[in-house]
């Protein structure tokens, strides 16, 4: 093991994120040594994720897994733990990047945990940003912790914003695929299904994130990342859409000229630039072929059939608390879209009775952020029953 090697945890090693980053630590051994791998209840590929990673340990949140990972583990020098106190406990370990891929506010915690050991957090998931942009990235400055976003577009805007020149910045602009449902109208969409909503035109993602794309609330969640990601005031903050998925977002300056980052619809990319920051390294996803690119397409977004884009910076507007239920009310939302509970269109009903309902409240930390999700997700659920 070399003396540039990254010891490196993965949070959320069974999903989407976590098995590209698997893939881009893979492609490199030599430059990796594992820790920690978590998931909360997927126990054959926690076992399969850690034993190709030779990991020194995995974690299962889900206790009643406990013993089935075992199992699947004996043999091997892996150690086993389980239980949310496990996971916190070894979230907290030093390393130099942990990976912090666990979908929803359930990240948070982690997210957090992992303030107290780490050199820097490739934070893969909006949702702890999003309900908690102010304390994370407070608590990240007082720890030296640096904060890599992963996402394709602040990705992309992170690799090519100017931080020591940020008066000469006129302007971040994000680009959107549209989602499946770009040129739909509102009456066709009032009969969306669930297998439809995950059917993604250009990237391969969750059912979670697959839908949010679909309601463009991915897109809203993360105008309220960047703009704390950023430090960027929200009417600086613009969204196109580039169903070609090739610029993945862009900074304008005062004097005209336009950065952006273009790169393939591989999550690998923008993973391989986090893991490896402040180098970059081989990524084994998917490149572009510019040969093959016949047109690049941008258009304004329909704030009116995705009023998800409006309510984004109306909780803006609002503070911290409207974000934090914005969120929670989403993750409620799309859970019981997926269940088959209530329609596509519902979702954005119950964000919006949410935001309504819901009163102003300071979160100062860790547990009133805890204690503010619940009652927004109690308000969600409150809204979805009276549908039924």
């Amino acid at each position: 093991m070399s003396d540039d090697t990254k010891t490196i945890s993965i949070l959320g090693v069974t999903g989407s994120i976590g098995s590209s980053t698997s893939k881009v630590i893979l492609s490199a051994p030599e430059q990796f040594n594992v820790q920690n791998v978590t998931a909360h209840s997927n126990v054959d590929e926690l076992a399969k994720k850690a034993i190709a990673l030779r990991a020194k340990r995995a974690i299962i949140s889900d206790e009643q897994y406990y013993n089935d990972l075992k199992t699947a583990l004996s043999g091997t020098n892996i150690e086993v733990a389980a239980g949310k106190n496990s996971l916190i406990e070894f979230a907290e370990e030093p390393v130099d990047v942990t990976m912090a891929a666990v979908v929803g506010i359930a990240g948070l915690e982690p997210v957090m945990a992992a303030m107290k050991g780490s050199s820097a957090i490739a934070v893969a998931n909006k949702e702890p940003l999003v309900s908690a942009g102010e304390l994370v990235l407070d608590t990240a400055k007082k720890s030296g912790v640096k904060i890599l976003p992963v996402d394709s577009e602040h990705n992309a805007i992170f690799q090519v914003l100017d931080e020591k020149r940020r008066n000469l910045i006129k302007r971040i602009i994000l680009t959107a695929s549209g989602g499946p449902f770009r040129e739909y109208t509102l009456e066709q969409m009032v009969d969306i299904t669930p297998q439809q909503a995950v059917k993604h035109p250009n990237w391969s993602m969750g059912a979670k994130i697959s839908v949010d794309s679909a309601t463009m609330m991915n897109k809203a969640l993360e105008i309220i990342e960047a703009y704390y990601l950023f430090d960027m005031p929200a009417n600086q903050i613009d969204v196109i859409i580039h169903p070609q998925s090739i610029i993945h977002s862009m900074v304008e300056y005062i004097d005209g000229s336009v950065l952006s980052q273009m790169g393939a619809s591989d999550m690998c990319t923008p993973i391989a630039y986090a893991l490896g920051w402040p180098n970059r390294i081989k990524t084994p996803g998917d490149t572009l072929d510019f040969q093959t690119i016949s047109k690049l397409e941008f258009y304004e977004p329909d704030f009116e059939r995705f009023r998800s884009l409006k309510l984004a910076y109306a909780c803006l507007e609002k503070g911290q608390w409207a974000c934090a239920a914005f969120n929670a009310a989403n993750e409620v939302a799309v859970a019981a879209f997926l269940d088959g509970r209530i329609g596509f269109l519902d979702i954005l009903r119950i964000n919006e009775d949410t935001l309504e309902q819901t009163e102003k409240t300071e979160l100062n930390d860790l547990n009133s952020v805890i204690e503010f999700d619940k009652l927004a997700r109690d308000r969600a659920e409150r809204y979805i029953h009276s549908l039924i």
